[in-house]
């Protein structure tokens, strides 16, 4: 009982404080001014608890600028200005817009403080009556010194020194607070202190109020701005690589130029950092412009109901700051053409979207910039000028590694130390895309050892992420339908093959090839790159595992429902000797050596009805039975296993048929005809005893029989192949005898052969740019006139044998053409050299 009496009184006691305390806070007042009881007149401490959210901005995660003001004296003039003039800028501000206040700042509003970039202090006649003022200016002073940030006085119909002595209205509202702080005297001291720190900052004095508040308003702005691009500039954690990226930009806008209306280009894959980019030089130099526009994803928005209206209405609302413009009409024209604006369009897909946000219809005045980023350098091409176009390009290795472990390892330098070959791995598979980088960075952030980090990877190389693939889509999917085809082919077979090669197989295969690589390397999905004096058709490594990853995605369980087969693990899907048709397969390519390891006992080609290009490399040990569709139009097999090809095979259709290096004796033991056929490659077939008849293979326009040893005899009808171009017969030991050539032969490689003679089909040629009769066994009785090689052949010869003759042939028109024994250094890779052409 006498603790429940307790406990009783007890409440009572602390009731009964409660209500005292509650009645000293609605009692509690002071006055320095006239108007000084807004800050006073709050109801009690509760009512401010309750109330501290009242007014305030929504949260941000960071603000740009926090302005500290005594709202009784500048609310409705000078701040409201301020904050309008940063407002249009994009300057993020915050302010706090309660009439009342509570004797101390609350959390939020330190908060606010401590998430702001520069905090303005505009000091006027009566902001030293306010606590809650005084409290703003010390927390603001501990956030300089903890965080470094930025203070700007503004002493706004106040003299400095007053504020730095606490003289004049100062003296007289320190006079009050002394009495009213009487028994918490250290606060008072504090405030003294703060004003003093904060009067003796770089600052704008409008004491004596020379010029207008709008001059005022502008400096201030303007010397904001300066602060925030520096900060920016130094700010830039996270991206890697950027800053000379932003030099290079700012040399094509041409910023200096007051004039000129100048459009810069951005253009580079998905995920490449265009966006990114375009942000940092807007960010930077949006202030020193007349009015600004950033519209972001202008692709996607144009293709919503209605999307290339609001894009134009939300140009013109953010340039000239009005709700409802009429877009077509005369004054709007005037004005945007007085305008000086800074715009960027980003990730634009086609000619209308720029013409519609850049073009003819709205001009903008001098001066002004526009920045476009896109995928698509063909839509580029349009409005901007080449030398304006910016490729973005991927990191270089060192950035690459450094912005993934950013991400990786955060601020963990051990965890870095310790895991950086795994790191290098990573990096290699993302290949300098900066997207790529980051989403794995946060993927392999999580991982917590080393087997977890190995097993991730492991599974990404199988399971690509979907955060990155997403990007990377919309380059395909704004494809048309030969580019999608396109696209697929060199993903799934022809990467890093040579040009020249790859349009051949894209032509054979039914694509248009010309317009369609090009469309591809505009669109950023391809390159091509010159090695070795050949050019090569590149594609990034996750474009090409996008590619892939498409084909399998239409049928992922069963290989033989897709239409491209290029792992060898997916031949196994091909139904042995049986009815079971199977259409969707059009294109293989296989490893013969992976095919060793695994040996096949059959495999039915044939009824892959639809099939068209089938690959098959070093196919040596590839020795099942075999029946081969009459669909195909592009054969070739390497190191091909039998004596012929199968007996049911039709290869009317055939295009190309590549076979070097193989067993064949007789390409079929019955006649077939060939009318398709343009090009033939039989090179280092040492059992070739004769040439396949290709009587009726009028389309044929090259026939590479190099090294084929067991050849005796050309047949006479080559002589009516009044399409071919180019015939390889060099180390055809045992051919003896060369036939009249057609008129239209312009290359012929004869080395290392037995002819004795040339016959006058050749020698009379004027069509004729190389031919090489060096090293024949017979080569006393072949012309021996001196003269030197055409350009177009000195590649094959650029040493003479001081023992070694050469031999040339002089053509009627005066190209002089040559032969001697250095025309390669080994023969098996001039056999191999005639597949790269």
């Amino acid at each position: 009982m006498e603790l429940v009496a307790f406990i009783q009184v007890f409440n009572i006691i602390v009731i009964a404080i409660g209500t005292l305390f509650y009645m000293c806070c609605r009692s509690l007042t002071f006055s320095s001014s006239s108007s000084s009881a807004v800050d006073s007149a709050v109801a009690d401490c509760a009512a401010v608890a309750d109330d501290e959210d009242a007014g305030i901005p929504p949260r941000r995660e960071k603000y740009d600028v926090f302005i500290s003001f005594r709202g009784e004296d500048t609310r409705l003039g000078f701040t409201s200005h301020l904050h309008a003039a940063l407002l249009q800028k994009k300057i993020e501000t915050y302010i706090d817009n309660r009439l009342q206040r509570g004797e101390e700042i609350g959390p939020a509003l330190r908060a606010a403080v401590e998430k702001s970039t520069i905090s303005v202090i505009i000091f006027s006649q009566n902001y030293a009556s306010s606590a809650w003022c005084l409290d703003e200016v010390v927390h603001i002073l501990k956030c300089k010194e903890r965080y470094g940030q930025m203070v700007i006085p503004v002493f706004y119909d106040i003299n400095p020194s007053h504020v730095r002595k606490q003289h004049g209205s100062y003296a007289d509202a320190f006079a009050q607070l002394e009495k009213r702080f009487e028994n918490s005297i250290h606060k008072v001291h504090k405030w003294r202190d703060a004003l003093t720190t904060a009067a003796n900052l770089c600052g704008f004095d409008y004491s004596n109020k020379s010029g207008t508040e709008a001059d005022l308003i502008q400096k201030v702005v303007d010397h904001i701005w300066i602060q925030l691009c520096r900060e920016s500039s130094c700010d830039l954690n996270g991206f890697v690589g950027i800053e000379s990226r932003i030099e290079q930009i700012e040399l094509l806008l041409g910023i200096d130029s007051q004039h000129a209306c100048i459009t810069v280009g951005i253009w580079g894959m998905g995920g490449i950092g265009k966006t990114t980019l375009a942000e940092a030089v807007f960010r930077k130099h949006s202030s020193t412009f007349e009015a600004s526009c950033f519209l972001k994803n202008v692709a996607e928005n144009s293709e919503q109901a209605g999307g290339p209206d609001h894009l134009e209405k939300t140009l013109l609302k953010e340039i000239l700051r009005e709700e409802v413009l009429p877009v077509g009409s005369t004054s709007v024209r005037e004005r945007l053409s007085r305008t000086k604006v800074l715009i960027v369009l980003d990730d634009v897909s086609s000619s209308m979207q720029m013409e519609r946000l850049a073009g003819d219809r709205l001009r903008y005045g001098p001066g002004s910039r526009i920045i476009i980023t896109t995928r698509d350098k063909g839509t580029l091409r349009q409005t901007v000028e080449d030398d304006k176009i910016y490729e973005v390009k991927g990191l270089e290795s060192d950035d690459a590694l450094e912005l993934f472990c950013l991400r990786a390892f955060k601020n963990n330098s051990t965890r870095r130390t310790d895991y950086k070959e795994s790191a290098e791995k990573v990096v290699h598979y993302a290949r300098g895309v900066p997207l790529a980088l980051t989403v794995l960075g946060s993927l392999f952030f999580n991982c917590k050892s080393k087997e977890d980090w190995e097993d991730e990877f492991n599974k990404l190389k199988r399971y690509s992420s979907d955060d990155i693939q997403k990007v990377l889509r919309i380059s395909y999917d704004r494809l048309a339908i030969n580019e999608k085809e396109i696209f697929l082919d060199i993903a799934c077979f022809f990467k890093g093959w040579s040009m020249g090669r790859v349009k051949r197989m894209l032509n054979v295969r039914g694509f248009f090839e010309i317009v369609g690589i090009r469309i591809l390397i505009d669109m950023s999905l391809i390159s091509i790159d010159s090695k070795w004096g050949r050019e090569t058709i590149e594609m990034h490594d996750l474009l090409q595992e996008m590619g892939r990853t498409i084909v399998q995605e239409q049928c992922s369980k069963d290989p033989c429902k897709r239409n491209r087969l290029f792992n060898d693990e997916d031949v196994y899907c091909a139904p042995p000797k049986s009815n079971t048709e199977t259409p969707n397969v059009e294109a293989i390519v296989l490893n013969g050596f992976n095919i060793a390891k695994r040996p096949l006992k059959c495999v039915d080609f044939k009824v892959m009805s639809n099939l068209i290009l089938l690959i098959v490399s070093c196919g040596s040990t590839f020795n099942a039975s075999l029946d081969l569709p009459d669909s195909l139009r592009y054969l070739e097999w390497w190191k091909y296993p039998h004596e012929s090809l199968p007996s049911k095979f039709s290869p009317e259709n055939l295009v190309e048929l590549r076979m070097p290096c193989g067993k064949v004796k007789e390409l079929w033991k019955e006649e077939q005809i060939l009318v398709n056929l343009q090009v033939i490659d039989l090179s280092w077939s040492e059992y070739l005893t004769e040439v396949p008849n290709l009587s009726r293979s009028l389309k044929i326009v090259q026939i590479n029989l190099w090294g084929c040893n067991s050849l005796v005899e050309i047949p006479s009808y080559f002589q009516h192949l009044d399409k071919l171009t180019r015939l390889d017969l060099g180390y055809c030991r045992s051919l003896k005898y060369l036939s009249e050539m057609p008129g239209s032969i312009q290359y012929l490689e004869l080395q290392g052969t037995g002819i004795k003679k040339l016959p006058k089909s050749v020698r009379s040629n004027e069509n004729i740019s190389y031919l090489n009769v060096s090293d024949s066994r017979d080569r006393e009785k072949l012309p021996n006139n001196s003269c030197k090689l055409k350009a177009s052949g000195s590649s094959r010869a650029r040493k003479q044998s001081h023992k070694s003759q050469s031999h040339i042939v002089k053509i009627p028109n005066q190209t002089e053409i040559f032969g001697t024994g250095f025309g390669i250094a080994s023969p098996f890779f001039r056999g191999f050299h005639s597949q790269l052409r």
